[in-house]
């Protein structure tokens, strides 16, 4: 017998459309914060920033590529980082790419951020085997001015981020051998999305949004949610040419 409720199909059918109760409230919640979400202000991006990007620096503008909205994920691998990018972060990585084409046809582009030099993220990208525009914020203080990223005071400062820093649990320890960085180094990377609009020439933030909200996750938990045992305790976040099969 499985280790779980065994029941009639009549129970189930019963039990499914309670549940169903809670996930019509679960989408009307859902549907109430989108709103919200774009009745947020949008600031003006008074500051010149250029980035390196594959073809050359470019500003915030030119990465738009045309469009009216910019959509970045900012993925953990900061300049310390000697074994690649957070693997959490590399999972969601791959999972962008299909999404490009529908979201380009959609009047929103598409890039990831990082605070590594450009070609440490062209390296990496190859790697991975993506495609979306990679784009280094190194030696810029757009990741500090937009929450993306935090300086060595700024972390100490936080008390959890000090404490996991000073007692962290394993799987933390782990997950800084994987990177390759000190956790006073890696910690200080933010996974987060950041949206941008472009109207008549300016620039406006529009949105930013930092782990652990539910969007910022790969879109396997999303699926793993609907299977019946859900995502494994023991589970770790491998990059995907690193699972040990």
């Amino acid at each position: 017998m499985p280790d779980h409720t065994v029941g009639t199909r009549e129970q189930w059918q019963a039990a499914r459309q309670e549940l169903s109760k809670l996930e019509a409230q679960y989408a009307e919640l859902g549907q109430k914060v989108t709103e919200q979400r774009r009745e947020l202000p949008w600031v003006p991006v008074e500051k010149e920033y250029r980035f390196d990007t594959e073809d050359g620096s470019k500003t915030l503008a030119e990465l738009f590529d045309g469009r009216s909205q910019l959509l970045a994920y900012n993925i953990m691998f900061g300049p310390d980082y000697e074994r690649g990018a957070c693997p959490g972060c590399s999972n969601l990585g791959d999972e962008l790419d299909a999404t490009r084409i529908h979201l380009g046809h959609r009047d929103v582009t598409l890039i990831c951020f990082s605070r590594a030099p450009i070609d440490r993220l062209i390296s990496y990208k190859e790697r991975m085997g993506w495609h979306f525009p990679y784009v280094s914020t190194y030696g810029t203080e757009f990741p500090f001015d937009f929450g993306l990223a935090l300086k060595p005071e700024q972390a100490q400062s936080i008390p959890q981020v000090k404490e996991m820093i000073d007692n962290p649990p394993p799987w933390l320890a782990d997950w800084a051998k994987q990177i390759g960085a000190k956790l006073e180094d890696g910690l200080r990377e933010g996974p987060s999305f950041i949206a941008f609009a472009r109207d008549n020439g300016t620039v406006f933030h529009t949105y930013t949004v930092m782990a652990p909200d539910p969007f910022v996750a790969p879109y396997h938990s999303f699926l793993l949610k609907r299977t019946p045992k859900g995502e494994p305790e023991e589970a770790r976040a491998w990059r995907k040419d690193e699972y040990p099969d």
